[in-house]
């Protein structure tokens, strides 16, 4: 697996998270990502994070944040 290093996203295997947004939200109490995330009894489960980036192009090369709207290049090498 090849580790791409960004300077306002990072990935913890689960997705790319903004760094900006989610110093933010440090200060917040960690929510438990099963139970959050999980097999959640309502129709709204909430990420443990509002910081996770989408891909801003079809080609998957630039990531958005929803929150701040930065973008980063992260095209694979």
């Amino acid at each position: 697996m090849v580790r791409i290093d960004l300077k306002d996203f990072y990935n913890e295997g689960f997705g790319w998270i903004c760094r900006h947004c989610a110093d933010q939200n440090a200060g917040e109490e960690p929510v438990n990502r099963l139970l959050a995330e999980g097999e959640a009894e309502g129709k709204q489960p909430k990420l443990s994070t509002d910081a996770l980036a989408k891909w801003a192009d079809k080609e998957q090369r630039t990531l958005i944040c929803p929150v701040c709207g930065i973008t980063e290049l992260a095209e694979k090498y």
